[in-house]
């Protein structure tokens, strides 16, 4: 039987061990549920989909990611002339979106989503190659994209959740390794431990913030402009929400930095 090594984590790997339990075991079954779990996200990508009557894996997608993982990211693969679409179509579908609530967490990390844009254009071409065609079948995945979105689904798991939404997603992509994509949000500041606590963040105060929001909105209502102000000000809050939750990681992070040193 072939043998594939798994490398754990220092506390991790010394928890396994006091724990005793079957790591073989409970690794094989993991790989398998992942093997149908990217297998299945691979199809879906190759297979035309209704965003308003989604089907298989997409049922589970918010309507917002449906958005950015079926639709803008295929227009940003085609608009380069790729034959897939990779980590960095996906992160562009997302940034191009525009109002979704990874955006918001980005923004309370202080990563600005213009500059992660800017930033991505650079591995992105110029123009459309020649030869790019804006055909309607739907472009596959690579390899990086299908493994972000693997491991976007796990994230949205390991949080209990019971649907996909962006923040998910920008969990998957900072969280995976070789893509464009992560390369650029880590590059910004967007470690995967600081990102999912943000997210985490970002979720409680978006839930606190909910009724207040309505209430915003219903007070609102006499003009398009005190509309927007009540909209501005619920984003500010939830900003300042998420900056709190993260200010002690935040320290902790600075004091390790003095401990260490500039030269390290």
């Amino acid at each position: 039987m072939p043998k594939i090594n798994v490398y754990l984590p220092d506390e991790l790997a010394e928890a396994v061990k006091q724990a005793g339990v079957p790591v073989s075991a409970i690794c094989q079954r993991a790989l398998e549920q992942a093997v149908r779990r990217v297998t299945a996200i691979r199809e879906m990508a190759l297979v035309p989909q209704d965003l308003d009557e989604p089907t298989g894996a997409l049922a589970h997608l918010t309507p917002r990611t449906r958005v950015v993982v079926v639709k803008l990211a295929q227009e940003a693969a085609r608009a380069d002339g790729a034959t897939s679409v990779g980590t960095e179509h996906l992160l562009a579908g997302m940034l191009s979106e525009g109002a979704n609530l990874a955006l918001h967490v980005l923004r309370a990390m202080d990563v600005d989503p213009e500059q992660a844009g800017r930033d991505l254009s650079r591995h992105r071409p110029a123009q459309e190659p020649e030869g790019a065609t804006d055909g309607d079948a739907p472009l596959a995945l690579s390899t990086e994209a299908a493994n972000a979105l693997e491991l976007t689904v796990t994230e949205a798991t390991s949080l209990g959740h019971n649907y996909v939404g962006c923040e998910h997603l920008l969990l998957g992509l900072v969280a995976e390794p070789d893509g464009i994509a992560g390369q650029v949000l880590r590059g910004l500041g967007a470690e995967p431990r600081l990102t999912r606590r943000a997210v985490v963040a970002a979720l409680a105060g978006h839930v606190h913030l909910r009724a207040q929001a309505q209430q915003d909105t219903l007070a609102a209502q006499g003009g398009a402009s005190a509309q927007g102000e009540a909209g501005a000000a619920v984003q500010a809050r939830l900003a300042a929400a998420i900056r709190q939750e993260l200010q002690p990681f935040v320290q902790r992070l600075e004091r390790l930095e003095e401990r260490l040193g500039p030269d390290t």
